[in-house]
């Protein structure tokens, strides 16, 4: 056997133009204040399940049952707050960036014929550059 057929990886990069900054910082700007919103409606909602599920004369295992809930609530609202902070850490890095730096948009794969001798490096490391959607380069 002389060829096989192989996935590789491929690395997607951006060339960060003005168009691009502002659709991230957009991106970034909704997801820290839907995330707000849901901590605010998490707390609306475990104010009116604690209502509902408070006897008026608590057992043991209503403190325990009341407790597990509570612990619930404020597992989701340390989601979204971590989120948050980390939506407004990247938010700050991409307004720092400047115009024309290529950024990393993620990682795709290609399939590839390989025959005996290839120099397998060379097929490792291919990038594809994009700027506002078009690609401008493909680099080996």
């Amino acid at each position: 056997m002389d060829t096989i057929s192989l996935k590789m990886p491929v690395t997607i990069k951006a060339k960060l133009t003005e168009k691009l900054k502002t659709k991230m910082l957009k991106e970034l700007t909704e997801g820290i204040n839907r995330a707000e919103l849901e901590i605010q409606q998490i707390g609306i909602q475990e104010k009116r399940v604690m209502q509902e599920n408070t006897p008026a004369d608590p057992t043991p295992q209503d403190i325990q049952r009341l407790n597990a809930i509570r612990q619930h609530f404020e597992q989701e609202r340390q989601k979204r707050a971590e989120y948050c902070e980390q939506a407004k850490a990247r938010k700050e890095e991409t307004e720092k960036l400047v115009l024309g730096a290529e950024i990393v948009q993620g990682t795709l794969e290609r399939q590839v014929e390989v025959h005996v001798g290839d120099n397998m490096r060379e097929l490792m490391n291919v990038e594809v550059l994009v700027e506002d959607d078009k690609i401008i380069a493909i680099r080996g």
